[in-house]
């Protein structure tokens, strides 16, 4: 079922208010989920693998290898569900995207700059969550 124009003003909206109060949590939402089907491939033989060591060192009687099994497993779910992670070029860091974003002296790991001496922070812009903790406070002050 579609949604109405109503509907979809108030998620655009929702979407915009969210970029603007956190963009690095709608960033993270926007990118999610875009890892790549043979990351997940990889990571399904690696399971197998790694389960058919352990039921041929159980069955064996061969602990080692059972063990080894199962650290496969771990590693290849792990492997399945972890961030994937950037390397840094000539040109800055480069995502798995493909898309490079430059990274220097000024730049920490995650692509934010640093904060240079001698300037002032931005003043704190109330988000989403601070403004409904206003309101709940005052609903709380006027039921009193």
């Amino acid at each position: 079922m579609p949604l109405s124009e109503y509907e979809q003003r108030v998620l655009e909206q929702m979407e915009r208010q969210l970029s603007s109060d956190d963009p690095r949590l709608a960033n993270t939402l926007k990118h999610r989920g875009r890892r790549s089907v043979g990351r997940y491939v990889a990571a399904g033989l690696g399971a197998v693998v790694g389960l058919l060591m352990l039921v041929f060192g159980t069955a064996e009687s061969m602990p080692v290898l059972g063990v080894i099994g199962f650290v496969v497993m771990f590693a290849a779910v792990a492997f399945a569900f972890a961030n994937p992670h950037s390397h840094e070029g000539p040109q800055g860091v480069v995502e798995e995207d493909g898309t490079v974003r430059p990274a220097g002296p000024g730049a920490s790991a995650k692509g934010a700059r640093a904060p240079r001496s001698g300037k002032q922070p931005k003043a704190h812009k109330p988000g989403f969550m601070d403004r409904l903790e206003e309101r709940w406070d005052h609903r709380r002050e006027d039921g009193r």
